[in-house]
């Protein structure tokens, strides 16, 4: 019952997280402030909510809850972006990104395997980053760190809340915790060395 109790205050936190990083996320893309990446947003909308629904049908329980939310809100902000005319300079490298997500999403359909599933998912989400990465070292003050320090957070409660720990269930938010974590550095450096 404890344990149960602090699976859910976790998975609690990390669903704040995740309004207390779109509020002013998005905020921000209405205001013109932040121009996300529309591929990158996009990419990330549609692995994360197969993701959830993959880490549901491994047992992760309500440590999914905050990744479903996630995604969720995630298609959001893609349209949102696409919407607003955020970024929507595409280069040959996003398209790349872009058609490997694509390409690779009935992937779940043809292995019906979660782990599989979740493997390929997260690949696709990390190349997903690509076109943000290559935006933010090239523009770093167009993006939010204290979004992506909540979302690294917020991805560290996720696993604490998972019910089940495999590589299923955690793969997923582990490497996007550490995706959020480079990005954070790169913003971090770029900023300086602009300033410099």
């Amino acid at each position: 019952m404890i344990d149960t109790s602090f699976k859910l205050m976790f998975s609690g936190l990390a669903i704040g997280l995740t309004f207390v990083a779109f509020v002013p996320y998005i905020r921000s893309i209405i205001r013109g402030k932040t121009r996300p990446h529309v591929f990158s947003w996009f990419i990330w909308g549609i692995t994360t909510v197969i993701v959830f629904f993959a880490q549901l049908e491994a047992n992760g329980g309500i440590g999914a809850w905050p990744i479903g939310i996630s995604g969720a809100i995630t298609v959001g902000v893609a349209v949102l972006a696409f919407y607003k005319r955020a970024d929507i300079s595409i280069t040959r490298t996003d398209w790349l990104f872009f058609s490997v997500a694509l390409a690779s999403l009935p992937f779940w359909y043809l292995t019906s395997d979660p782990l599989w599933t979740v493997v390929l998912l997260t690949v696709i989400d990390l190349l997903g980053f690509g076109p943000t990465i290559r935006k933010a070292h090239a523009f770093p003050h167009q993006e939010s760190q204290l979004f992506f320090l909540s979302f690294m957070l917020r991805n560290i409660f996720a696993i604490m809340a998972l019910e089940a720990y495999s590589v299923t269930t955690v793969l997923f938010p582990l490497s996007i915790a550490a995706a959020c974590t480079v990005l954070l550095i790169l913003v971090a450096y770029r900023r300086r060395i602009i300033l410099a």
